[in-house]
């Protein structure tokens, strides 16, 4: 491979599936799943190999799980020595931001791995107090959508943009109602809805609850006074000093996602030219083919993709 610079990027919650941490059992990285439990609580080993879908559907063990796996497909894909070029910049989609901060140096997994927990732990509890759901509506313009759930906000039904993630991909966030009264619209745009299988209204005002309980945490946590560089999706802005992320994870989960613009910053102007996604499945890499065909992306999803890197790449 030839050697360019590259950034890492870590999925979020709705990667988990059943049996997600049998790729990774007999790596080294699968220490990792005891400094995860360690740190939380909870029996990653078990979580991660026996869990039932159903129950890995619950928010905060879904985020422990895809946190975990996407830390172990990092640490292989480092042993490897199999990315191709120098890490020049880190991001993370929603969750996968604090996978995106242990891989860059600003915190280490077991103060990460604390927050995941206490962020799930709050954002279930907060998704039980106040019901609400999210849908992603497709092939309309951004532009539209934004006008399209304003005008609907100000009919009285609470819904917002909750994820830009690429061109004709936008995820709205709210009440039931607010949420079906999108997509009953959502035609009118040129688009259509696909409702989302979520345990709540994330990115959104309705997690108010759970950005006060997770920002008591981010207060008390030690980050690195300086990191690699981690675009943020709150502002899809680079950002290299530890300081800034209690703020920036607070306003995280009532802010929409802006996982198209930091794809362009990370392709822009920190000149990444290849895109590794660390984790379960494909899905990030869908969304940059679609942001920045340009761009080389890479799925490291299981052991054999470091094996052979170049079947992975699209």
């Amino acid at each position: 491979m030839s050697r360019v610079p590259v950034a890492l990027v870590f999925p979020g919650q709705g990667t988990q599936k059943q049996g997600m941490g049998e790729p990774w059992r007999d790596t080294a990285s699968w220490s990792l799943t005891e400094e995860v439990s360690a740190a939380t609580g909870e029996d990653l080993a078990d979580l991660l190999l026996y869990t039932p879908a159903e129950q890995l559907r619950r928010t905060d063990l879904a985020q422990l799980a895809v946190f975990t796996v996407a830390l172990m497909a990092h640490a292989e894909a480092v042993r490897a020595g199999s990315l191709g070029g120098p890490v020049v910049a880190c991001a993370g989609h929603s969750l996968g931001e604090y996978a995106a901060l242990v891989a860059a140096g600003a915190l280490d997994v077991g103060r990460a791995a604390e927050l995941v927990a206490v962020r799930g732990r709050a954002m279930r509890e907060a998704a039980l107090a106040s019901k609400g759901t999210m849908g992603v509506v497709v092939a309309a313009p951004l532009d539209q959508v934004d006008e399209l759930v304003a005008g609907i906000r100000a009919e009285g039904a609470e819904v917002w943009v909750a994820n830009i993630n690429a061109p004709g991909q936008t995820v709205v966030s709210g009440s039931p109602e607010g949420v079906a009264e999108t997509g009953e619209r959502a035609g009118s745009i040129g688009g259509k809805m696909l409702r989302l299988d979520v345990g709540g209204a994330f990115h959104s005002p309705y997690m108010a609850p759970a950005a006060e309980a997770l920002g008591r945490a981010l207060q008390e946590t030690a980050f690195a006074a300086d990191h690699l560089p981690v675009v943020a999706n709150v502002d899809a802005a680079p950002h290299t000093g530890g300081h800034v992320w209690p703020d920036l994870g607070v306003r995280q989960l009532t802010s929409p996602v802006r996982w198209e613009e930091s794809v362009r910053t990370l392709t822009g102007p920190l000149g990444c030219r290849r895109l590794v996604e660390l984790g379960t499945g494909r899905t990030l890499s869908g969304l940059i083919r679609r942001i920045a065909p340009e761009a080389e992306t890479v799925s490291v999803n299981g052991p054999s993709a470091l094996a052979t890197p170049t079947a992975v790449r699209r």
